[in-house]
């Protein structure tokens, strides 16, 4: 199952599932009333404070959380297009023999790590352009270490191959970053207690002759939007909030290396 099918299901599911335990707890209220329980209910409006505030509290570091990744990934991006360009510029250290050579394989390069997160849509890591990617960053290195270890290449050594470290280094980064997500039972933790939330706001809303439609909707849409959207924060290629756009940078440069 794609993410983006995933998320739209689980919203969803916590669409109608707020609903149900909106109208259990109503159920519920309903039934101590009849039952004559009002003098069990002292300090449920406590427990219903603290269950809401856990709530919002786990609901706002979680689309924080989500952001703040969202935002990594895409400087990502740009830090990768800077490493790559530095690379590229150095290469004018070494002997003009030598560049053609090495710049084609930049070229290369630069479209195999477009490749990577561009090949199959929606999959964030696309494993056979990746390798394809590393076999490029290994051509690369062999083939300057072996000028910079010339007479030659010499004063390139000390700018380019610290470059290339850079540039091949900010790939693990970016790939680590693209498979960081927050534990399972944080997002199960968040859907636990918007559902009880739910149920307690049933409860409150019994006293009511009406079941409050325009509120048990409006509160379950902004509930399942929210998860939604934190959801889709975290797989920024697979869904609607996505950092494609940022890829340009990339775009740019391979296009300047004509």
């Amino acid at each position: 199952m794609s993410h983006v099918v995933y998320s739209v299901v689980v919203s969803i599911a916590l669409f109608a599932g707020i609903l149900i335990c909106w109208e259990i707890g109503r159920r519920i209220a309903l039934y101590r009333r009849g039952a004559d329980l009002e003098a069990e209910s002292e300090g449920i409006g406590a427990v219903e404070g603290a269950v809401f505030g856990m709530m919002g509290l786990l609901l706002a570091f979680s689309f924080s959380g989500a952001m703040t990744r969202w935002d990594t990934r895409r400087g990502l991006v740009v830090e990768e297009a800077n490493d790559i360009g530095t690379a590229w510029l150095r290469l004018d250290l070494l002997p003009k023999a030598v560049q053609p050579e090495l710049r084609e394989l930049f070229r290369q390069y630069v479209e195999a790590r477009l490749a990577v997160y561009h090949a199959v849509p929606g999959v964030e890591i696309a494993p056979a352009e990746l390798a394809r990617a590393n076999g490029l960053q290994k051509d690369i290195w062999v083939r300057a270490v072996e000028v910079c270890g010339t007479a030659e290449g010499d004063r390139a050594r000390v700018l380019l191959l610290p470059a290339l470290n850079s540039m091949f280094d900010i790939t693990t980064t970016r790939t680590v970053a693209a498979q960081t997500h927050p534990p399972m039972v944080i997002n199960v933790l968040l859907i636990g207690l918007v559902l009880a939330s739910s149920l307690m706001a049933g409860s409150a809303m019994a006293e009511e002759r009406s079941r409050g439609w325009v509120h048990m909707l409006g509160f379950a849409l902004a509930m399942s939007v929210s998860v939604y959207m934190i959801f889709d924060l975290e797989y920024p290629r697979a869904g609607l909030i996505r950092i494609d756009t940022i890829d340009q940078v990339l775009i740019d440069l391979r296009a300047s290396m004509n």
